[in-house]
C-alpha cells in the first residue's frame, strides 16, 4: 500500500494533465483564438506587402532593353549612325529616357512606401504576439 500511496500524487497529476489537454481540444473559440487570428492577419499582411515591395523593386531595377531610344538603340549602331541619330532624334531620345527614369523612380518610391508599411505590419504582429496590443 505504501508504494501506491507514494505514486498517487504523480498519477493524479497525469490525470489532471490529460484532463487539461482534453478540455483544450474540446473548447470553443475564445479570446486567445481571436488574438492568434489578429496576429496571423497582421503578419500575413506584412509579408504580402513586403513581397509586393520586392516585386516592385525588381521591376524598377530590371533593365528596359527594348531598343527604341537611348542607350539600347545606340548599342546597335555604328559611330556614324549614332551621330546621325543624335543630331535628328536627340529630343526623342531625351524624352524616352526621361519617361523611363520617371517610371523607374515611381516604382522605387512605391516599393519604399510598401516596405515601410510591411515593416509596420510586422511590428504590429510582433506586438500582438507579445500581448502588447489587443
Amino acid at each position: 500500500m505504501d508504494a501506491i500511496e507514494r505514486e498517487m500524487p504523480l498519477i493524479l497529476a497525469d490525470v489532471d494533465l490529460l484532463d487539461a489537454q482534453i478540455i483544450t481540444l474540446d473548447r470553443t473559440p475564445s479570446e486567445l483564438d481571436e488574438r492568434r487570428i489578429r496576429r496571423a492577419i497582421a503578419g500575413g499582411a506584412g509579408m504580402g506587402v513586403l513581397l509586393a515591395a520586392a516585386g516592385l523593386l525588381l521591376r524598377s531595377v530590371r533593365p528596359n532593353l527594348s531598343g527604341r531610344h537611348g542607350f539600347p538603340l545606340w548599342a546597335t549602331l555604328t559611330a556614324h549612325e549614332i551621330a546621325d541619330t543624335v543630331s535628328r532624334d536627340l529630343a526623342a531620345d531625351i524624352a524616352g529616357l526621361s519617361r523611363l527614369a520617371v517610371a523607374k523612380f515611381t516604382c522605387l518610391r512605391r516599393a519604399v512606401d510598401l516596405t515601410l508599411a510591411g515593416g509596420a505590419l510586422l511590428v504590429l504582429a510582433v506586438l500582438l504576439a507579445m500581448g502588447g496590443a489587443a
